[in-house]
C-alpha cells in the first residue's frame, strides 16, 4: 500500500478532463471543502459499490459543506458511461494521461497495478488536507471517516 499525503500538507493542484471536453481543476474549488476519492477502476465491484455510496451520502457532503471528486485512471468517456449507468451526481475526474499523474502527486498511485489507491481526502476551504486515509484495495473504506473529518473541521472564522 501506498503513503500517501499526510493531514497538514497542502493538496497539489491539478487540472483534469472532467467530461470528454471539459477540465476541472482543484483551484476552482478553493473556499470549499472538497472530498477528492481516489480509486482503482470504474467498472469494478468494490469501485462501482464505493461511488454508489457516495451518491447517496451526497447530501450530506454537501450539507457540510463538501464537494466529492472522483478520481482514477480511466479515461473520460469511460467515467461518462459509468456515471450515467450508476446515476452518479458528483464530477469523476479523468487522470488518464500522463497515466496516474494526479494520483501519484498524492502518493496514491499503485505502479505495479497501473491504478490509483483507493485513498480518500478531505481537503479544507484553504486546500490544505484535513484528513486523508488508504483503504486495501478490496475494501470499501465506506463514508464514515469522510463524514466525521468533515463533521470535525472547523466552521468559518472559527
Amino acid at each position: 500500500m501506498a503513503t500517501i499525503l499526510a493531514a497538514g500538507t497542502k493538496a497539489p493542484d491539478f487540472t483534469l478532463p472532467v467530461t470528454p471536453d471539459q477540465t476541472l481543476s482543484l483551484t476552482e474549488f478553493r473556499g470549499r471543502r472538497v472530498v477528492l476519492a481516489f480509486y482503482p477502476a470504474d467498472w469494478s465491484p468494490v469501485c462501482g459499490d464505493q461511488m454508489a455510496l457516495y451518491n447517496q451520502v451526497l447530501p450530506e457532503f454537501r450539507k457540510l459543506g463538501a464537494e466529492p471528486l472522483g478520481i482514477s485512471v480511466d479515461g473520460a468517456w469511460c467515467h461518462r458511461a459509468f456515471a450515467e449507468t450508476r446515476n452518479l451526481h458528483f464530477p469523476l475526474l479523468a487522470d488518464f494521461e500522463p497515466k496516474g499523474a494526479v494520483a501519484k502527486s498524492y502518493g496514491a498511485y499503485r505502479a505495479g497495478d497501473g491504478v490509483a489507491e483507493r485513498a480518500l481526502f478531505v481537503i479544507d476551504e484553504k486546500g490544505v488536507i484535513f484528513w486523508s486515509y488508504c483503504s486495501p484495495i478490496a475494501v470499501n473504506p465506506g463514508a464514515d471517516g469522510i463524514l466525521d473529518a468533515l463533521e470535525r473541521m472547523p466552521t468559518k472564522g472559527g
